[in-house]
């Protein structure tokens, strides 16, 4: 008889913990069963290593438990788990809701916390001392693009003259050059231009800063040889941090004029009447990398066999999510609605994670792409991923001095692991789960993605060159 993991929804760290238990069997039998049944399949030592398919042992540590911030973009956490892929690998796991990112994050480095949803930036930071110090690694990259960029209805109504129109409609992509005669107005009058993003490290700040810097307004920059970590330095347009759920509620109350979240926050200002969305990370950077699984070095050094269990099952949720053009998608949206994932209705849920997105309301257009779990071997930890991200921490300050092209490329191996990656797609592969088709030729495969342009500005970008790129981007920190 099979047994279910726990669900927890956590608000903060000292808040009771509510559970969600099955009526299976005991953890205890269950896994006393599988570790019998483990000893006569495998014991070996877990090999990481390119070209050959290792059996993978029993997980020497099955009982889990694993952070996320209330966003879609958790799906193949909960997938994962509500499909009994956890299961499969004989793991045990707790998923709890966390306050915040910092507090997500000081859970995976106390231990607290095994695991947890990441902004992909995370696992970087710290790795290279940037806020918080520890090893993080990932071995999987849990999705692309997902986030949006919302603004008040008041800044939109100012925008709108300046917005391309066609039939009546705005012509999408919406570049900040719309944005910039209306902050413009309110440097002139003395009125700060104050915009909300969930984390320094975040790609929600570095997309916000890279759309606004491409529409001429500077986001300011950090200097943290002075001590200053607010990177509003030199700043034509105020970023502070606010957590996601509170994004709407921030906006409504005229705090904030603006913000960059995933969803479904963007979605919430719609339905509640308060923003209009104007683009999404889709059409700044097209199939950008997004969240992260990240767990301590340390962890998937003591614990390589489950290590690579917890990615081979969240490969298979990440699968789900996107096969047969999305079909599981409305099932999946009823999951994220429950208080103990997003807990946000099912239909605001459904606008953005369906392949639609709703811009001014009633202006729903398709965006397939919108979320993607695993499509375009979205779910590969590639090191051009975070080298890019290393680019953006250069360029806005928080890297305070100039760095070789080797040393990006000696962090992002660091923190990416596709030797974890590698070593969970074969063995799906062998028992039949999945296909060579399915993931990236791992003979072949450097690390590094084609150089790009699709960017709303153009500029192309080559993980190789990670100095060149800073080059070329207009406004930025540049070697």
């Amino acid at each position: 008889m099979s047994v279910k993991p726990i669900v927890s929804a956590v608000s903060t760290p000292s808040s009771p913990v509510s559970t969600r238990t099955s009526s299976h069997s005991s953890i205890t039998s269950r896994r006393g069963a599988l570790l019998t049944l483990g000893m006569s399949v495998a014991c070996s030592t877990l090999l990481f290593t390119a070209g050959v398919s290792a059996q993978v042992g029993p997980a020497e540590k099955d009982e889990l438990n694993f952070g996320f911030i209330k966003l879609t973009d958790m799906a193949p956490l909960a997938i994962a788990y509500e499909q009994g892929y956890f299961e499969d690998e004989g793991l045990y796991v707790t998923l709890q809701a966390q306050a915040n990112w910092k507090v997500l994050l000081d859970g995976v480095i106390a231990g607290q916390l095994d695991g947890a949803h990441m902004l992909a930036g995370q696992p970087i930071a710290a790795t290279i001392g940037y806020g918080t110090e520890a090893h993080i690694v990932t071995p999987l990259s849990m999705d692309l693009n997902g986030n949006g960029i919302t603004v008040s209805n008041a800044v939109w109504e100012a925008m709108l003259p300046h917005v391309p129109m066609e039939n009546g409609k705005p012509v999408h992509p919406i570049k900040a050059d719309s944005l910039k005669p209306v902050v413009d107005d309110y440097l002139s009058r003395g009125v700060p231009f104050n915009m909300g993003m969930v984390f320094p490290v975040s790609t929600h700040n570095y997309e916000l800063r890279y759309w606004l810097a491409a529409g001429g307004i500077n986001p300011g920059f950090y200097d943290p040889a002075a001590g200053d970590s607010s990177g509003t330095l030199d700043a034509e347009v105020t970023l502070s941090v606010t957590p996601p759920p509170q994004m709407p509620a921030t906006l409504e109350a005229g705090t904030i004029l603006g913000y960059s979240v995933g969803e479904p926050w963007n979605q919430q200002a719609i339905v509640k009447g308060i923003g209009v969305p104007v683009i999404t990370d889709y059409e700044i950077w097209k199939n950008n990398p997004e969240k992260v699984f990240g767990m301590t070095q340390a962890f998937t050094e003591q614990y390589p066999n489950t290590s690579v269990r917890i990615v081979k099952a969240m490969l298979r949720a990440g699968k789900w999510l996107d096969e047969n053009n999305n079909a599981n998608r409305v099932e999946a949206t009823e999951i994220l609605s429950r208080p103990d994932y997003v807990g946000a209705d099912v239909n605001v849920i459904a606008n953005s994670m369906t392949g639609t997105f709703e811009y001014e309301k009633g202006d729903v257009r398709e965006v397939p792409d919108f979320n993607v779990f695993f499509r375009y071997n979205a779910t590969y930890p590639y090191y051009s991923d975070a080298v890019w991200y290393l680019t953006q921490m250069r360029r806005w300050g928080q890297i305070a001095e100039p760095k070789s092209d080797d040393w990006y490329l000696e962090q992002a191996k660091k923190v990416y692991r596709p030797d974890i990656y590698q070593t969970a797609a074969r063995e799906l592969i062998a028992e039949g789960i999945m296909t060579a088709a399915d993931f990236p030729d791992f003979a072949t495969e450097s690390g590094f993605r084609p150089s790009t342009s699709d960017f709303i500005d153009g500029v192309s970008y080559d993980g190789t060159q990670p100095n060149a790129y800073l080059q070329s981007l207009t406004i930025g920190l540049k070697d």
